[in-house]
């Protein structure tokens, strides 16, 4: 898979002060108790009311997660062309014709909604790469659970800059910390099965979106073609049956000396008899069953799961087990209650509904920026 092209470095004018990109280096955020030294400079502004904390039961518990792992992913690029997308041959006309160029500023993250906070980590990152010189300053980290109202982060320094990265810095974290409640809500639901998502991403933001399921507390399925085999109904019908495409498969795995997961995919309890037979009788590389379609939705709304609890039963813990297929919210109780190792929800990614977050900057601002320029 080819490496994601990286976008053309910016002039000075491209991001508004963006001077160079480079990924930040990791530093422990200071704590909301501490005190804070404003850069020399800035204008200090009224502080907001801090909604009270929830409490630590309330918290999602999973440490914040590292993006996965990817051999071309380029996440700086990935910033980049996204900043470019905003910029264009001009930059931002509006900062330029309306903000001095040396006021500096304090904005503030605010949930708008209730939901798991994803995408700090990432906009460190792009705070970085618009102005090496932005402060920020997070209260809570990836991970967790938010209140509509709280205040979770500020950030501080060149008016202009902040605002140019805001749209930018907010429409990841908005996506990313969809994804990553709706992981959790269905994440606590299917115990002890664990969810994953699918290659079901916007193009370009797999990385990103598989990030903000680990950040919801799931795990990750394959990222692309090259790190897994996974043996589905086209590759089934073009081979001419399971086991003539399990054969190629190990022997393709035994020639090119490879190892990786493999999964295939099964539509009934036939088939599944047919994956347990060929695996009975021959040395193979399987590790994975999916059990497709095998919960069945009813008039009422229910569904009915006995045909994916037989399977479960059927294959013994022999192979690991992946339920897929009307996954939702309200039916992955019950498919995890069958036994199943994994329940895969392409709903996470392709059906996302963005947690509202905004970054405000304090009115007194506006008043300070206006008379400033008038003077002028």
């Amino acid at each position: 898979m080819p490496a994601i092209p990286t976008a053309p470095a910016p002039g000075p004018d491209r991001f508004l002060l963006a001077r160079r990109h480079r990924l930040p280096s990791s530093s422990a955020s200071p704590s909301s108790n501490q005190q804070r030294l404003l850069p020399t400079g800035l204008l200090r502004l009224p502080a907001r009311p801090r909604a009270a904390p929830m409490s630590a039961e309330a918290r999602a518990p999973a440490p914040p997660a590292a993006p996965p792992a990817h051999p071309t992913y380029d996440l700086k690029a990935v910033i980049a062309l996204a900043l470019s997308e905003d910029a264009g041959d001009r930059g931002d006309v509006s900062c330029l014709a309306t903000i001095p160029s040396d006021v500096k500023a304090e904005a503030t993250f605010i949930a708008k909604a209730d939901g798991v906070i994803a995408g700090i980590s990432l906009a460190d990152m792009i705070f970085n790469q618009v102005d090496p010189s932005l402060k920020v300053e997070w209260f809570e980290t990836d991970g967790n659970y938010v209140h509509k109202g709280l205040q979770f982060g500020k950030v501080y320094g060149c008016a202009r800059s902040i605002i140019v990265a805001e749209r930018v810095v907010l429409n990841f974290m908005q996506r990313m910390s969809g994804i990553a409640t709706l992981t959790k809500a269905m994440s606590d639901a299917a115990r002890p099965a664990c969810i994953l998502e699918t290659r079901k991403t916007a193009p370009g933001l797999r990385l990103v979106d598989k990030w903000a399921v680990l950040i919801g507390g799931g795990k990750n399925h394959r990222l692309g073609l090259f790190d897994m085999v996974m043996i589905k109904d086209n590759h089934i019908s073009v081979a001419g049956g399971i086991a003539n495409a399990m054969r190629s498969v190990d022997q393709f795995l035994e020639k090119e000396k490879l190892t990786v997961p493999v999964e295939v995919e099964t539509r009934t309890i036939e088939e599944v008899k047919d994956v347990l037979k060929y695996a009975a009788e021959n040395k193979t590389s399987l590790t994975r069953i999916m059990l497709d379609n095998m919960v069945v939705p009813l008039p009422n709304g229910d569904v009915d799961v006995s045909m994916l609890k037989d399977a479960v039963q059927l294959i013994n813990g022999r192979f690991e087990t992946e339920a897929s297929g009307n996954v939702t919210i309200d039916t992955v109780k019950k498919i995890g209650e069958t036994g199943v190792s994994y329940i895969s929800s392409g709903a996470l990614t392709h059906s996302v509904k963005a947690l509202d977050i905004s970054l405000k900057i304090d009115t007194e601002l506006a008043l300070q920026v206006g008379r400033r320029t008038n003077r002028a």
